[in-house]
C-alpha cells in the first residue's frame, strides 16, 4: 500500500473527556448539523438573534449565483456587538486584552477602556474627513493600538486594510495603491528576536507614490518624538483631545467591513472583500462553539492581526463573545523556546490556537521545555493556517494538552472568513483530519469534472451552498471573485485545496490544488515569487515550487534561468534572494536555487510546475502530454 492510502486512511479516534463534553455548548453534532443544512435560514437566522442588531433583518439570505446577500436589510454595528453590549450588560471592567512584548512587558485594557480608546481614534478619523466607505491600510505591530485602529474604522464604517508588518515596501505599497487607502496607519516599529525592525520608513517609501494617501498616522512607541509634519501625524498627539463618545455607524449587513490581501495564482495579491452581518454573525458562533468559550475562559491565538486568523479570532469573533484573550508579539522561540508555555502559565490560558508550523519549530527542541511548565489550565487545543500533520498532532496532545485537551483542527480560507471544516470539542478526533463540515455548511469533494469521488481518494474540496461569512467579491475585480464559483461545475465553490473524506464522513485536508505556497502557514503565490525573480537584473525566466519541510510545512525552490552574459554564482544567488527579500519579505524568499538551462513549459508557453515539483521529490512525472519538449 502506498504511504499517501495510509495516510488517507487514519482512522484511530481519540474521545473528548466527559468533563469537556458535559460543559460544551454543542453536545450533539449531528442532529444539529441536520438541521443546519435543511433549513440554514432558521439556523442561521436563529444564531443572529444572539447579537444586537439596531434593525432586524427582512430576508436572511437572498442567493443570486454567485452572489449572496446575508441578513438583508438588517443593520448593526460589528464594534456594537464587540464592545458596547457587553459594557451594557455590567462587565466594562472585565480585561478585553493583554498584551504581552518581547521583552515581556505586559499592558491589559478592560473593555470600557478600550471602546474609549476605539472612540476617540473614531473621532480623529471623522475630523480628518473620512466617513463610511473610506479604504484605511494599517501596518502595525501585534498589539493593543492596532486592534483598537481596525475596532475605529469598523466603528464609522471605513473600509480597514490591514498589511501584515513583516511585508516589505513594494508590497504594502500595492496594497495601499489597491484599496485606494486615504490613511495609513503605522508605527515606530515591532520588535523581533531583541531587534527593533523598523516600520517607518518602509511606510515612507511605500507611500511616495501612492496618491490616495493624504495623511501617515505615526504610532511612536518609545515616545521619541518622530518629525511630525502636515503629512505624518503623531498618534497618540492626534487623539489626545478626541471625545470618548462616538455613536456606532449603523451599518447595513451587507456594507463593506474590512479589505485583506491574500495570494493568488495570477501574480497580483486579491483584496477579498468581507461584510458586515454575515461575518459578524458566523465569527461569533464559530468561535463560541469550535472554542466552547465561556465567558470566564482565557483565550489566545498566537497568529498576527495582518492574517485572517487575527481577524477573526484574536479581533471580532473573539470579542463578540466577550472573553479575555492574550496578544503576543515577537518570536515564539525568543528568548528562549519557553516563552509560550511560560505565558500559558502565568495567565491561565485555557483556549490556546497556534499553528502545525510552531508545534514542529517546538517538537525540534524537544519536550523538555513544555514539561517545565504547568499547563493544566489548557483545555482546548486549537490548529490553524495548513494541515496538521499527526506526528505533530500527537506531540501536542501529548506535551500541550497532556493527554487531557481537544484539539480542533480548523480549516477555513482568507476567503471564507470563518471556520468550514472543523472538529468540534464534543465528539471524537482523528489526529491528521480536520474533522465535519461545520454547522450550515455543504462541503465535498469532487473530481475537476466536479462528480463526487469514492471514500478515502484524493479529489478537490467543494462548498455547495452559500454561508453568511463567505467574501462578497473581490476589491476591483469581480471577474476574479466569479472564479471561484465558476472553475468547477455544479456551481460550487472551489476551494483548490486537495482532500478526502472517510466512511464516517471526516475530511482530511493534503494541501493546495493550485499555485499557492504555503510556508510556515502563509499563503504566497507562486507567481508573485517569480515575478519579484525575474525582476532581477540577471534572471530571464523563473518557477518556484514548494518543497515540503519539516518545520514550515514548505520552503521555496526556485529555477532560474539567466540572462546571456550572467554565470551563476554563490553572490548572484546571495543578490537574487536579496533581491525577492527587498521586493516582497523575508517570507518570500526561496531557501534554494537552481541555475538551470530550461524548465518545462506546455506548448502554449506555461511553466509545468508540477514536473519540476514530481522530479525534485522523485516523484512520477505523470502526464506530459503536453509537455513542448
Amino acid at each position: 500500500m502506498e504511504k499517501s492510502e495510509v495516510l488517507l486512511k487514519i482512522g484511530e479516534k481519540y474521545n473528548p473527556p466527559k468533563g469537556i463534553v458535559e460543559r460544551a455548548w454543542i453536545k450533539d453534532y449531528e442532529s444539529l448539523y441536520k438541521r443546519s443544512v435543511e433549513d440554514p435560514e432558521g439556523f442561521w437566522g436563529e444564531v443572529a438573534e444572539e447579537l444586537y442588531w439596531f434593525k432586524k433583518w427582512d430576508k436572511v439570505l437572498e442567493w443570486n449565483f454567485p452572489y449572496a446577500k446575508w441578513f438583508v436589510g438588517g443593520k448593526t454595528n460589528i464594534t456594537y456587538n464587540c464592545l458596547d453590549r457587553h459594557i451594557k450588560k455590567g462587565k466594562g471592567d472585565k480585561i478585553a486584552y493583554i498584551f504581552i512584548d518581547e521583552e515581556n512587558r505586559e499592558k491589559r485594557i478592560s473593555y470600557k477602556d478600550l471602546l474609549s480608546l476605539v472612540n476617540r481614534i473614531a473621532n480623529a478619523l471623522k475630523d480628518l474627513g473620512i466617513k463610511k466607505g473610506d479604504r484605511i491600510s494599517i501596518y502595525m505591530p501585534n498589539t493593543i493600538e492596532a486592534v483598537a485602529v481596525m475596532l475605529a474604522c469598523a466603528r464609522i464604517g471605513a473600509i480597514h486594510s490591514v498589511v501584515f508588518a513583516g511585508f516589505s515596501v513594494n508590497a504594502l505599497n500595492l496594497r495601499i495603491k489597491e484599496a485606494g487607502s486615504r490613511i495609513l496607519f503605522t508605527s515606530t516599529y515591532t520588535l523581533r528576536r531583541g531587534k527593533k525592525i523598523d516600520l517607518l520608513s518602509v511606510a515612507k517609501e511605500a507611500v511616495k507614490d501612492a496618491e490616495s494617501v493624504e495623511r501617515v498616522i505615526v504610532w511612536d512607541r518609545d515616545g521619541e518624538g518622530f518629525k511630525e509634519d502636515e503629512k505624518f501625524l503623531d498618534f497618540y498627539n492626534l487623539i489626545e483631545n478626541k471625545s470618548e463618545e462616538c455613536e456606532p455607524e449603523e451599518m447595513d449587513a451587507e456594507d463593506p467591513l474590512f479589505i485583506l490581501y491574500t495570494s493568488g495564482t495570477t501574480g497580483k495579491p486579491k483584496g477579498v472583500l468581507h461584510t458586515t452581518g454575515g461575518y459578524m454573525v458566523q465569527t461569533y458562533f464559530t468561535a463560541k462553539t469550535v472554542f466552547d468559550l465561556h465567558e470566564d475562559d482565557i483565550f489566545w491565538c498566537t497568529a498576527d492581526i495582518g492574517w485572517i486568523t487575527g481577524h477573526s479570532y484574536i479581533v471580532y469573533g473573539i470579542l463578540a463573545n466577550g472573553v479575555t484573550s492574550l496578544i503576543v508579539e515577537g518570536a515564539p522561540d525568543y528568548p528562549d523556546p519557553g516563552r509560550w508555555w511560560s505565558y500559558i502559565e502565568k495567565y491561565k490560558v485555557n483556549v490556546f490556537y497556534t499553528a502545525p508550523t510552531a508545534i514542529r519549530m517546538f517538537m525540534r527542541y524537544g519536550e523538555e521545555w513544555p514539561s517545565k511548565y504547568d499547563l493544566s489550565s489548557l483545555r482546548i487545543l486549537g490548529s490553524v493556517g495548513e494541515p496538521i500533520n499527526p506526528e505533530a498532532w500527537h506531540w501536542y496532545y501529548k506535551h500541550i494538552g497532556r493527554e487531557r485537551c481537544v484539539i480542533v483542527d480548523t480549516w477555513w480560507q482568507t476567503e471564507t472568513g470563518a471556520h468550514m471544516i472543523t472538529t468540534l470539542p464534543s465528539y471524537p478526533a482523528k489526529p491528521g483530519k480536520a474533522g465535519k463540515p461545520f454547522f450550515g455548511i455543504v462541503a465535498e469533494v469532487v473530481d475537476r469534472e466536479g462528480k463526487k469521488v469514492p471514500p478515502n481518494t484524493v479529489g478537490i474540496l467543494v462548498i455547495k451552498t452559500p454561508w453568511p461569512s463567505m467574501l462578497r467579491t473581490c476589491w476591483g475585480n469581480p471577474e476574479r471573485y466569479e472564479k471561484y464559483w465558476k472553475s468547477i461545475p455544479g456551481n460550487v465553490y472551489n476551494a483548490d485545496d486537495l482532500a478526502s473524506y472517510d466512511e464516517e464522513g471526516y475530511i482530511m485536508i493534503l494541501g493546495r490544488a493550485d499555485d499557492v505556497l504555503n510556508v510556515a502557514g502563509h499563503r504566497i503565490g507562486t507567481m508573485e515569487v517569480e515575478s519579484a525573480l525575474v525582476d532581477h537584473p540577471a534572471v530571464a525566466e523563473a518557477a518556484v515550487i514548494g518543497k515540503p519541510h519539516e518545520v514550515k510545512g514548505e520552503i521555496i525552490k526556485a529555477f532560474v534561468i539567466l540572462k546571456k552574459g550572467y554565470e551563476p554564482s554563490e553572490e548572484l544567488e546571495k543578490d537574487i534572494k536579496q533581491h525577492v527579500r527587498d521586493t516582497l519579505g523575508p517570507i518570500a524568499v526561496p531557501e534554494e536555487i537552481a541555475f538551470v538551462e530550461k524548465l518545462p513549459k506546455t506548448r502554449s508557453g506555461k511553466i509545468m510546475r508540477r514536473v519540476l515539483k514530481a522530479q525534485e521529490l522523485g516523484f512520477e512525472v505523470g502526464d506530459i502530454s503536453t509537455l513542448e519538449d
